[in-house]
């Protein structure tokens, strides 16, 4: 298992166009991937999951993955938190 903590930095955090870009991300992968914030986690390959976790920007998630390319997978979406939604 492998959890990573990243701060949302883009403006909108965790809403419709970055959630689904995290999602279809997160699907690529064979582990599953989770995102916690404040004690609740959900799945990082729902959409509704990611929308219901209500992250904001400037908050500190953790990316926690499990499974057989969990290193990879937390190293992409790790680099799409912190650069890679800025422009969705």
């Amino acid at each position: 298992m492998e959890i990573r903590k990243v701060k949302l930095n883009n403006e909108v955090g965790l809403h419709a166009r970055p959630a689904a870009l995290f999602v279809q991300t997160a699907s690529k992968f064979v582990s599953d991937i989770y995102l916690e914030l404040d004690g609740t986690q959900v799945s990082g390959k729902s959409i509704i999951g990611l929308m219901s976790l209500g992250a904001f920007h400037g908050e500190e998630i953790s990316i926690i993955a499990k499974g057989e390319d969990e290193k990879e997978a937390i190293d992409e979406l790790t680099y799409l938190v912190e650069n890679g939604l800025k422009e969705v």
